[in-house]
């Protein structure tokens, strides 16, 4: 179902102060390994792009547009913002004052540490106005210089995790029993980035699992296939290395990707921006 754009009379959009008009990515020093962000567009924002995280946000001031699941959608201040993994999306303002927004990225695995193996929840059209998911995202989504502890979020984590649940409708039973265990097994030796060629022969012997029946039960799991897991926790790591200061072929080559030109370009694919970019709006010194 297509949202429709907010009228210019429902008084609830504030404008943005002068000084926040250029584009800006803000990003948090948390004592947990999520990212988490406040930024600001004026026009264009992303490319059409997709995470294998939740990508979970609110609006802070403007109209935040983006193109999700064949439809444009509209998130307003008050509203919930809940891109489900591996959906494409892209990002642009619905007005001419720009948008501002948080964000956080959270690994479904953290969300199936609470479910402990049901089906991921999604929020069908990518936004909701549930006051309780609003309540329990906010409670994750501070300023930036606002740090969260770890014992914080676990409590917040806790509380998003049902709060999606709830939001979505509940948990659907699946045609097939989903094997948690072997699921995680893969996960976990993809998480720690193995050197060298990684099959589904190599996870099958990993996880004790048939790889068809494993490669399906990751996608009900995790929101996202094996392959594509492991290329997000390499783009991670790049990012990591660029932040401090590792020129991009060597972060590449780290990572496990084949050289610079593979890495960039899993990395706008993943994140809409290309990694020069990303340094930039992150106001850190970039390669051309």
């Amino acid at each position: 179902m297509t949202s429709e754009h907010p009228s210019a009379g429902e008084g609830i959009i504030e404008p943005l102060a002068r000084e926040h008009r250029g584009d800006w990515i803000a990003v948090a020093d948390d004592a947990v390994p999520f990212e988490r962000i406040e930024a600001f567009f004026a026009g264009p924002a992303y490319e059409p792009h997709r995470h294998d995280t939740y990508a979970i946000g609110q609006t802070l001031s403007g109209v935040q547009s983006f193109h999700y699941r064949g439809a444009d959608r509209f998130s307003l201040p008050g509203r919930t913002m809940v891109l489900h993994p591996d959906e494409l999306h892209d990002g642009h303002a619905g007005s001419d004052d720009g948008f501002r927004y948080r964000m956080i990225y959270i690994e479904p695995a953290a969300i199936q540490s609470v479910l402990g193996g049901r089906p991921l929840p999604f929020i069908v059209g990518g936004i909701s106005s549930d006051p309780r998911l609003f309540a329990a995202v906010r409670a994750l989504l501070p300023a930036t210089d606002a740090r969260i502890e770890a014992l914080e979020f676990d409590d917040g984590l806790f509380e998003l995790a049902h709060a999606l649940e709830a939001a979505a409708g509940g948990s659907s039973p699946g045609r097939c029993a989903l094997d948690y265990r072997a699921a995680e097994r893969a996960r976990l030796y993809l998480h720690d980035l193995p050197e060298g060629t990684v099959t589904l022969e190599t996870l099958e012997a990993i996880s004790g699992r048939d790889r068809w029946g494993l490669s399906r039960d990751f996608r009900r799991l995790f929101g996202t296939s094996p392959y594509r897991y492991l290329v997000q926790r390499r783009l991670e790591a790049v990012k990591a290395d660029l932040r401090r200061g590792t020129s991009p072929a060597e972060a590449a080559l780290d990572a496990g990707f084949a050289d610079q030109a593979h890495m960039n370009r899993h990395f706008k694919k993943a994140f809409g921006l290309s990694p020069g970019r990303w340094l930039r709006m992150a106001g850190k010194p970039a390669w051309s």
